[in-house]
């Protein structure tokens, strides 16, 4: 027997003698068929159960993984954002101490230059220029050194963290093309 055979043969049940109350009054003046009333509260129940278990409940808990995903790659992000805080800190410093270094030896050139006579003054000062030049040539080279150091490590953060929050592996090459170049932003 199929469900729309089982309704009809429910419905076509002969009407028992029904007291005539303000409850029973609505019940016939709307038509509600208790039996039709139940089986589709039944179904009802058994569709809500569905949607939940098989929908509803996967729908979430890929919703917390995405969550957790998107937590994490802002918690790296913080992370990289301090290293390279602490970079910056450290390549200053080293500047700051070549800076000085060159000071003081161009002090003691100037002093030493004072001491000497007229023909070793000029010694001096062309030994001290040169020993500046030096410094500061040394100076460029660690600069230049420490800035390529932290672009490489800089670039392998935001790969390894893009990696991790989109899933995609990405190549030097497709950073050298989505980030623009000193000479573009100049």
């Amino acid at each position: 027997m199929t469900v729309p055979a089982f309704i009809l043969a429910v419905t076509n049940a002969p009407a028992e003698a029904v007291a005539e109350g303000p409850v029973e009054k609505i019940v016939q003046k709307f038509g509600l068929h208790w039996s039709l009333f139940i089986s589709q509260l039944v179904a009802f129940l058994i569709v809500c159960f569905l949607l939940k278990k098989f929908a509803y409940g996967p729908v979430m808990e890929m919703l917390e993984l995405r969550k957790k995903r998107i937590e994490d790659g802002e918690a790296k992000l913080v992370t990289i954002e301090q290293k390279l805080a602490d970079s910056e800190k450290e390549k200053a410093a080293l500047i700051e101490k070549a800076n000085a270094d060159a000071k003081r030896m161009v002090l003691e050139a100037r002093d030493s230059a004072t001491a000497l006579s007229a023909q070793k003054a000029q010694e001096a000062v062309a030994q001290a220029q040169i020993i500046l030049n030096k410094a500061q040539e040394a100076a460029r080279a660690e600069r230049a050194t420490m800035a390529s150091e932290l672009k490489k490590e800089f670039g392998r953060l935001v790969v390894a963290t893009t990696s991790q929050v989109t899933g995609k592996t990405l190549t030097e090459t497709c950073l050298l093309y989505t980030s623009p170049s000193p000479r573009d932003r100049g």
